[in-house]
C-alpha cells in the first residue's frame, strides 16, 4: 500500500472509497447507484485486506506484530499500528460485517445517499484504528473520532426522535472519554512515554497502588460508558431505536466492543492492583446490567429496544469474565464479544428486513409471520437461539466460558449471573413466538414477501458462522490464546509483587 503496511492500508482505504464518492457527479440516480456500488467494493476489498493481515498474524506469538511506525508529532509520540491475540479478531469482525451494513442500506436510504456512505466509511477507519493504534494518543484520537460519523448517522438518517438521540449518545460517550484524556496526560508526564507496549511493560511496576486507582478510574469513566454497563447504559436504546438498521448493527457489533476491548488493553495489564480492587464494584454492576436490563427487555413493545436491553445485559457477560482476572473468564468475555458482535448484528438486520416493508417496528403489529416468511423464520430463529446461549450456537461458549471463570473468582457472582441466562430465555422466546408464531391474522401481513436474493446473501453466512463457532470456537480462542497466557502471567505477577511489598513494608 504505497510503501506503507497491511495496516496502514486498512485505514487507506475505506478514506479513498470515501474520497471516491464525494467526488461522483452528473444524475442523481446514476450517482446514487455508484456510491452504493463503490462503498460496497471498498467495503469488500478492505475485508479481504484484513483477511492477509490475519493469514499473516501468527496466533501462537502473543507479541504483537505487523506492527508499523511512522514519524508524527513528536519523538515520544509516534504513529504506531500493530496487532496481536486481542485486536486482530475486532479488526477482521469490523471489515466482515461493514459489507452486510452497506448491502443492508441499499434501499432503505432515500436521501443524501452520498454523505451516508461516506459517513460508514470514515467510521469504518475509525473503527480499525482502535484495534491497531499502540500509542495511546493514537488511541484516543481514533477512539473519539468514530462519535462523528455514528453521530451523524444517528442524526442525519434516523427516526422521529434522532436529534435527542444522537445527541444523547455523543454527550454521554464524549464527556466520559474527557477523564481518559487527562489520565493519559499523567501517564504521558509520570513515565515519557505514550508508548502502549512500552507502557504495558513498565505501567504496573512504576505506579503505586494510589495511582493506579485515580487512573484505573479515569479510563473507566470512558470504557464503562462504551460498553455501556449499568447505570450509564440509557443512551444505547434511545440510538439503537432511532439509528437506521445499518447504524444499529455497527452500534452493536464494533462500538460496544470498544469499551471491552479497552479494559482488556488498558485497565488490567496497566493498572493490574487497582483492577483487582475494583473488581467487586464491577461484578456488582455486571450482576445488575444482567438482570435488570433483562427484566426491562420483557417489558418493551419494540423489538429495537428489546435487542438494546438484551445487548447490556449480554455486555455484563464481558465485563464480569474480564475482571474475574483467570483465563477462562478472560477468553470467555473475548469469545463473548466476538459472538454478540456477529448475533446482535444479525438481530437487527432481521429487523430492518421486516421494518422495510411494514415501516413499524411494534411487536404487536406482527405474527404468524412464518405462514408467509419461512426463510426469514429460520434465519431468525438461529440468531434467537445463539441469544439464549443455546449449546451448539456462538453464544453458548462466551457465556460459558465466562460463567466458569465467574465460578472460580466468586461463586455467588457465577450464581447470579446465571439467572440472565434464564432471562435471555424467556425474553428472547417471547419475542420471537409473537413475530413469529400464531395465526396470519393482520390483513397488513397477508402480502408480506419472504427474504429476497440480497437479504439472503447478508444473513445467510451470518447463519453459518453463528452454527459453525457453536461447534468449533477453537478457530477464535487459538487466536488470542497466547495474548490471554501473558495477560495473565503479567496480572499475576504484578499482584504477587505487590503483595510481597506490601507484607515487607511496616
Amino acid at each position: 500500500m504505497l510503501g506503507l503496511g497491511l495496516l496502514s492500508g486498512l485505514l487507506i482505504l475505506p478514506l479513498v472509497g470515501a474520497a471516491f464518492i464525494l467526488a461522483l457527479r452528473g444524475d442523481e440516480e446514476a450517482v446514487r447507484s455508484n456510491a452504493r456500488w463503490a462503498a460496497l467494493a471498498t467495503t469488500v476489498v478492505t475485508f479481504l485486506l484484513s483477511l492477509v493481515a490475519w493469514n499473516r498474524f501468527d496466533p501462537s506469538s502473543s507479541s504483537f506484530q505487523l506492527v508499523e511506525t511512522h514519524a508524527w508529532l513528536t519523538e515520544t509520540i509516534r504513529f504506531k499500528l500493530g496487532v496481536d491475540g486481542f485486536s486482530i479478531p475486532f479488526v477482521v469482525l469490523t471489515t466482515f460485517l461493514m459489507p452486510f451494513c452497506i448491502l443492508a442500506s441499499w434501499t432503505s436510504i432515500e436521501h443524501r445517499l452520498k454523505e451516508y456512505m461516506v459517513a460508514f466509511l470514515v467510521l469504518e477507519t475509525t473503527m480499525i484504528g482502535v484495534f491497531v493504534a499502540l500509542d495511546l494518543v493514537l488511541f484516543y484520537l481514533f477512539f473519539e473520532a468514530g462519535l462523528i460519523p455514528m453521530f451523524l448517522i444517528i442524526g442525519i438518517w434516523g427516526g422521529k426522535r434522532r436529534i435527542y438521540a444522537s445527541f444523547k449518545f455523543f454527550l454521554y460517550t464524549l464527556l466520559g472519554s474527557v477523564l481518559m484524556l487527562l489520565a493519559i496526560l499523567a501517564m504521558y508526564f509520570g513515565l515519557g512515554t505514550t508508548d502502549i507496549p512500552t507502557l504495558l511493560a513498565e505501567s504496573s511496576s512504576r505506579f503505586g497502588r494510589e495511582v493506579q486507582i485515580w487512573l484505573w478510574l479515569a479510563f473507566f469513566a470512558s470504557f464503562a460508558v462504551k460498553v455501556p454497563m449499568w447505570p450509564v447504559h440509557t443512551w444505547l436504546p434511545d440510538a439503537h431505536v432511532e439509528a437506521p438498521t445499518a447504524g444499529s448493527v455497527i452500534l452493536a457489533g464494533i462500538l460496544l466492543k470498544m469499551g471491552g476491548y479497552g479494559f482488556i488493553r488498558i485497565s488490567l495489564p496497566m493498572f493490574p492492583e487497582a483492577s483487582a480492587y475494583f473488581a467487586p464494584l464491577v461484578f456488582a454492576l455486571s450482576i445488575i446490567a444482567i438482570i435488570y436490563t433483562s427484566l426491562v427487555a420483557l417489558a418493551q413493545e419494540d423489538m429495537k429496544k428489546l435487542i438494546a436491553y438484551s445487548s447490556v445485559a449480554h455486555m455484563g457477560f464481558v465485563t464480569m469474565g474480564l475482571f474475574t482476572m483467570t483465563p477462562q473468564g478472560i477468553q470467555g468475555a473475548m469469545f463473548q464479544m466476538i459472538s454478540h458482535g456477529l448475533v446482535s448484528g444479525a438481530l437487527f438486520l432481521c429487523v430492518g428486513v421486516i421494518y422495510d416493508r411494514m415501516h413499524t417496528r411494534e411487536i404487536a403489529a406482527y405474527g404468524g409471520l412464518v405462514n408467509r416468511m419461512p426463510l426469514y423464520a429460520v434465519a431468525f430463529m438461529v440468531f434467537t437461539m445463539a441469544n439464549v446461549g443455546l449449546p451448539g450456537t456462538s453464544g453458548f461458549v462466551g457465556e460459558f466460558l465466562s460463567l466458569l471463570g465467574a465460578f472460580q473468582a466468586n461463586p455467588t457472582v457465577s450464581f447470579l449471573a446465571t439467572s440472565g441466562v434464564i432471562l435471555s430465555a424467556a425474553y428472547a422466546l417471547w419475542l420471537y413466538r409473537r413475530i413469529i408464531f400464531g395465526p396470519l391474522e393482520k390483513p397488513s401481513l397477508q402480502s408480506i414477501p419472504d427474504l429476497n436474493r440480497r437479504e439472503i446473501v447478508v444473513l445467510a453466512p451470518l447463519v453459518l458462522l453463528v452454527i459453525y463457532y457453536g461447534v468449533q470456537p477453537g478457530s477464535i480462542l487459538d487466536s488470542f490464546a497466547a495474548s490471554t497466557d501473558t495477560l495473565m502471567s503479567q496480572v499475576s505477577t504484578a499482584l504477587l509483587s505487590a503483595k510481597t511489598v506490601a507484607v515487607a513494608t511496616p
